[in-house]
């Protein structure tokens, strides 16, 4: 019995140290599907560019109940979108159809809001 809960401390406390290493495997995808994408010409991870920052996006959809289907929408669809001169542009839709991508990219830039 003793075994089996010292096993189980052991696998748990295995866990929480992984689960770190697993979420920055997962931004590092995320940021990687961005600069593929081109996302990095418009958006910073912190800072304006030509447009908001994915921090400020991040803090926006994060507030939101549906924030992350409209994210998923945004990223998906070619909406228009403002630009800092007050003019309006599609935005670009991302290439990639994998939706679990699609999916972790929307979950790094909402972690990041957070």
């Amino acid at each position: 019995m003793k075994m089996n809960l010292i096993a189980a401390a052991l696998g748990l406390t295995g866990a929480l140290l992984v689960s770190p290493l697993a979420s920055a495997a997962d931004a590092d995808a995320a940021q990687a599907l961005a600069k593929k994408e081109g996302c990095p010409k418009c958006h910073a991870v912190d800072k304006k560019k030509e447009a908001k920052s994915f921090t400020e996006i991040g803090k926006k959809y994060a507030a939101k109940a549906d924030g992350e289907k409209k994210l998923m929408e945004h990223l998906t669809s070619g909406e228009k979108v403002k630009m800092e001169d007050g003019t309006e542009e599609e935005h670009k839709i991302i290439k990639t159809k994998d939706v679990d991508q699609q999916k972790n990219l929307v979950g790094w830039i909402l972690s990041l809001g957070k």
